[in-house]
């Protein structure tokens, strides 16, 4: 793979400094902290195109908003956007950024393809999109590959699920109906899947049930005006580097394909001194390190 300015990953000596994004079900009452009183303008902007009190949101979520997917992808677009701008103040910027679902949008916006303002404008049609999908849900598996999963869920007939995250070779995510999800636990044990576990979100992302609001946000995404990526940004959809004139027709794609998480971050795993930052979360930390130990077994 090669980065923004043509050199192989795989024969760089130099340090390849990364910075990765969390998505939704990261979210958690309190996060952003201190940030908020530390970056008052760019919490000025969010208040401003959210209509709210983001801090409000994220500092007391007795309600219960935090999550409801119409606030927890802006919330998460702002916080993880603040972590970015303190980890600006004492390190270089990336040469390459890479975000979780709707965390791409960090990394877009971090690779200047938009200013934080349209970021958060694109993120709240993204999540007003989604939100409208009535039912469905989300379930991690661990333990079993995708094809194996595949496998088990043809012979046991539950047709109506899909690989949503290919996160890591041991770790994928399924997004369909709520009956669906829980009629595959007991053949997914069987099959050796060591846990089944529900993730904190509102519906079946990245599937075929997405389509919908893939439309809808087709519209937002038309209407705006995308700046070349002044560094490597790894797409969800394909694993691959963002090119200019890919940046509304894959980010569009995401909704409704599975989040290529791994692939995205194999060639990463071979390049000598790679440094890896996750803003707000260690997530996808984890996962970076589990897929680093499986590479060097």
């Amino acid at each position: 793979m090669s980065t923004a300015s043509g050199e192989s990953l795989g024969e760089t000596v130099d340090p390849v400094d990364i910075v990765v994004f969390p998505g939704q079900g990261s979210q958690r009452a309190g996060m952003g902290g201190e940030l908020f009183d530390r970056y008052p303008d760019l919490v000025a902007q969010a208040d401003d195109v959210l209509g709210y009190s983001v801090r409000a949101l994220c500092s007391d979520d007795s309600d219960g908003r935090l999550d409801r997917t119409e606030f927890t992808q802006p919330a998460l677009y702002v916080v993880n956007a603040l972590h970015y701008a303190a980890h600006l103040e004492s390190a270089p910027p990336p040469r390459i950024v890479l975000g979780h679902s709707l965390g791409e949008y960090n990394a877009l916006h971090a690779a200047e393809v938009f200013d934080f303002a349209t970021g958060l404008r694109l993120v709240a049609a993204r999540a007003g999109a989604m939100s409208a999908i009535d039912g469905g849900a989300m379930a991690a598996v661990v333990g079993l590959d995708a094809d194996t999963i595949g496998y088990t869920l043809g012979a046991a007939r539950l047709t109506g699920l899909d690989i949503a995250n290919l996160n890591t070779p041991q770790q994928v995510v399924l997004s369909g109906p709520v009956d669906e999800l829980a009629a595959a636990t007991d053949p997914l044990v069987a099959a050796g899947a060591k846990m089944v576990r529900p993730l904190r979100v509102s519906g079946p992302f990245h599937s075929r049930y997405m389509t919908p609001a893939r439309m809808k946000l087709t519209e937002a995404l038309a209407a705006t005006d995308f700046h070349p990526p002044r560094r490597t940004v790894l797409a969800n959809a394909t694993a691959r580097p963002y090119e200019p004139d890919t940046i509304g027709t894959l980010l569009a794609m995401q909704i409704d394909h599975p989040v290529r998480w791994g692939e995205s971050c194999y060639p990463l795993l071979a390049a000598p001194g790679v440094h890896l930052t996750e803003m707000y979360s260690n997530t996808l930390t984890r996962m970076f390190a589990q897929m680093r130990r499986n590479f060097e077994r």
